[in-house]
């Protein structure tokens, strides 16, 4: 865990990274990282989440393609 980075912060870097799949794999990964997953709350934040691991899977994709 980087104490420097705040949970929130931590859990966009996980989200926009491509390698987690989905809310469920940023939550057990900032658990993992000795985080607390208790602000990865409200409807509006975990939408911002999965979109942006939406669009890093899609990107990754895209870069395997070509």
């Amino acid at each position: 865990m980087d104490h420097r980075m705040t949970t929130l912060e931590r859990a966009f870097q996980l989200a926009r990274s491509g390698r987690v799949s989905g809310l469920s794999e940023i939550v057990a990964a900032i658990r993992a990282e000795g985080y607390s997953a208790n602000q990865i709350d409200g409807p509006v934040l975990r939408r911002q989440l999965v979109d942006l691991v939406k669009v890093a899977r899609e990107r990754d994709l895209q870069a395997h393609r070509t």
